[in-house]
């Protein structure tokens, strides 16, 4: 029994009900029950983390994140990460993260891993990192491509928060485990291949306000298209850099 992972699944569900978030799951029969597994999650917003870990929890699981090392830097954040399994990334540096998520792999755990790295504003997949499918080959473990859609209108980039009793929807869907073999190339196309469709399904049977701020411009939304949201993400990477320069 791992006491802090406990209390966080069962904060988690009192959130949930607190603000009538209602989460529905598809393709449950998919999450692995045993043995390790690197659950592939498509990123919308700064919570997507939370549905599809209990997607985990209902199968009687606990899902280690990896997550980005600068998160150490907030005291209750660091305290979590080290008694959760939690995997902190540095993305100067990411040798020792990717290891250790190799080795929890091997020790039969589930990883969560974002390969887009981050949040997609036009709630579109962006193009994947690699690290997903590098661990899973080397692991010898399966990817198993997970969606979460509906959690973006809740919090995200660029837009306020609405943590309030605002009963937004969520849905998870779970794909068919995608085994480690072949090209890498392969392996990348086949959990694209796979999580696009999962997101085009769940997006069918979810309402779609037009002009929405968290709807794809493809579905009529308001959200900037993945051109768009990539020369955003392109001028937020600039000034930062720019930042840096001016502290250094």
């Amino acid at each position: 029994m791992e006491p802090v992972f406990r209390a966080l699944e069962i904060t988690a569900r009192c959130l949930v009900r607190a603000t009538g978030t209602k989460i529905t799951f598809r393709g449950l029969e998919n999450m692995p029950a045993a043995g390790g597994a690197v659950i592939a999650i498509n990123h919308t917003g700064y919570v997507d983390f939370l549905p599809a870990a209990l997607a985990a929890t209902a199968r009687g699981r606990r899902m280690r994140f990896m997550i980005k090392a600068e998160m150490q830097d907030v005291m209750i954040v660091d305290w979590l990460i080290k008694h959760t399994g939690t995997i902190p990334v540095d993305r100067r540096a990411g040798a020792g993260a990717y290891a250790a998520a190799v080795d929890a792999l091997r020790r039969g755990e589930i990883v969560g891993v974002y390969p887009e790295a981050t949040i997609s504003r036009s709630f579109e997949l962006k193009e994947f990192k690699s690290g997903a499918v590098r661990m899973a080959r080397e692991a010898r473990v399966p990817i198993v491509p997970v969606i979460v859609w509906g959690a973006q209108r809740l919090w995200t980039k660029d837009h306020p928060k609405a943590l309030g009793r605002k009963k937004i929807p969520v849905t998870v869907a779970v794909g068919a485990p995608i085994p480690p073999d072949g090209e890498a190339s392969q392996i990348d196309a086949a959990v694209r291949t796979h999580m696009t469709r999962l997101l085009h399904e769940v997006q069918a049977d979810y309402p779609r306000p037009q002009g929405a701020f968290w709807l794809p411009r493809r579905l009529g939304g308001g959200a900037p298209t993945p051109e768009e949201a990539r020369q955003m993400e392109e001028a937020e990477l600039a000034e930062r850099a720019r930042r840096r320069g001016e502290r250094r």
